[in-house]
């Protein structure tokens, strides 16, 4: 699939796709460079093609609307494949490009995240893994270039857990259950385990971890195991075609869909599809809307695709990912408006971004006038905390779309948070960071 078939005319004068091995574009005077890393091509693909249209489709609406404050976003995708090499790669050839520098960087990847925490610290560049990543960088005493709102894995396994605990009753018929881990066996799929591990001491539940290597086409063993051990429920951090295999092989061992949970990576419309009826009753985990019923996605069908439905279709127009895709793009625009509110409408280096991401406040009142009335929680980032711990919600997939069974969780803060400092605090430690005193010195 070639990113020219899959970025609007509309938009071409303001959105540039780059591959990692192509020269540099040559870019317009008062543009700033917003930098995309997708995965169009491989396993991946699945997953990666509807997040990198939700994005370039809103920073094309932000550009027909006139830009932010005047200033326009020229996006430049790099094709990593999900590669981590090729991520940093990507992350080495545009962190310098446009007059002012990258404004952020958006990896979609862990692996790719921890290679570039400590690159930023030199190149002054922020990266933003919305929902994704180290954990730890949600302390942004120790993490200062890393953000990782609105929300993480450690919270996320928090929220799924109060979620079981809820349909069994109370936390405390906890004891005694099991819950297996099916997880990618890489830096993303283990990120949630110690989290899960705290929760079985303080809960009581048996916790089977069951990896999955790339890219996730063979997992008969692992299934057999769930059939064998019984598992009452099973949360899933999957990715990409392992999602969709994991689900055709619970159906085949007749393991009850609405006992199994992916978590929010694993719980798009690629996911559940290919299995038909079977992934009926599928459950996942979500920190925004899905479907296309918001204003803002009104505004999109019309600007950008002339009302057609049936080319936005085309374009994955309201599935999970690709509204995830908007969030992530909403979240980068709303900080460099938040930045420019400071240092001027104008184009602004990455340092400067930076500082409109931690002093992002997303409100109610402004998501609602962007469209995006109760599509997502608001968000207030602050020097301490790059996370903000918001809430998680769980779908279900009912044979054509996404439904919410759940009301927003929150996570359990006095288990996640200590964790975070403590994580946070031991790599401050080993690289020789002094924690920021958050007091405005910093």
């Amino acid at each position: 699939m070639h990113a020219r078939n899959l970025i609007l005319a509309a938009a071409t004068a303001a959105v540039t796709t780059a591959l990692v091995t192509a020269a540099s574009p040559v870019w317009a005077a008062g543009e700033m460079v917003l930098p995309s890393l997708v995965y169009r091509t491989g396993a991946y693909a699945p997953n990666g093609v509807p997040f990198a249209n939700g994005v370039s489709d809103y920073i094309a609406l932000v550009n027909a609307k006139g830009g932010i404050n005047g200033v326009k976003i020229k996006l430049v995708e790099c094709e990593t494949g999900y590669k981590t090499d090729v991520g940093v790669e990507c992350y080495e050839k545009l962190k310098g490009e446009g007059a002012t520098g990258a404004a952020v960087f958006n990896p979609l990847s862990t692996g790719i995240t921890y290679q570039l925490i400590e690159k930023t610290w030199v190149d002054k560049v922020p990266v933003h893994s919305m929902g994704y990543g180290r954990t730890a960088a949600a302390d942004g005493r120790v993490f200062k270039w890393t953000f990782n709102f609105p929300t993480t894995y450690w919270s996320q396994a928090s929220a799924v857990i109060k979620y079981i605990g809820d349909q069994e009753g109370g936390m405390g018929n906890l004891k005694g259950k099991k819950i297996a881990h099916v997880f990618h066996n890489s830096p993303y799929g283990k990120e949630a385990n110690p989290t899960l591990e705290i929760l079985a001491d303080k809960f009581g539940y048996e916790l089977i971890m069951l990896p999955v290597d790339h890219p996730g086409q063979e997992q008969k063993a692992t299934w057999l195991q769930i059939r064998r051990k019984k598992p009452d429920w099973v949360f899933m951090s999957g990715w990409g075609v392992m999602n969709q295999v994991a689900i055709k092989e619970a159906a085949a061992v007749n393991y009850p869909m609405d006992h199994f949970i992916g978590n929010w990576w694993s719980s798009t419309e690629s996911d559940v599809l290919p299995a038909g009826d079977a992934a009926k009753g599928y459950k996942g985990a979500n920190f925004h809307g899905a479907g296309a019923d918001w204003a803002l996605h009104g505004d999109i069908l019309a600007t950008l695709y002339g009302g057609d439905k049936a080319k936005a279709g085309g374009k994955n127009f309201g599935e999970v990912l690709y509204n995830r895709g908007i969030v992530n793009a909403v979240f980068s625009t709303e900080a460099i408006r938040t930045a420019m509110g400071k240092f001027g409408d104008k184009p602004l280096t990455g340092e400067q971004v930076r500082w409109g991401l931690e002093n992002l406040d997303l409100t109610a009142a402004r998501l609602k006038a962007l469209g995006l009335e109760d599509f997502t929680n608001p968000v207030k980032v602050t020097c301490e905390d790059h996370e903000t711990m918001g809430p998680v919600r769980i779908q279900q997939w009912d044979g054509g779309k996404w439904v919410y069974v759940s009301d927003w969780i929150k996570p359990m803060r006095n288990v996640v948070r200590p964790l975070v400092e403590r994580a946070a605090a031991a790599y401050a430690q080993e690289k020789g960071i002094t924690p920021r005193k958050c007091d405005g010195s910093d």
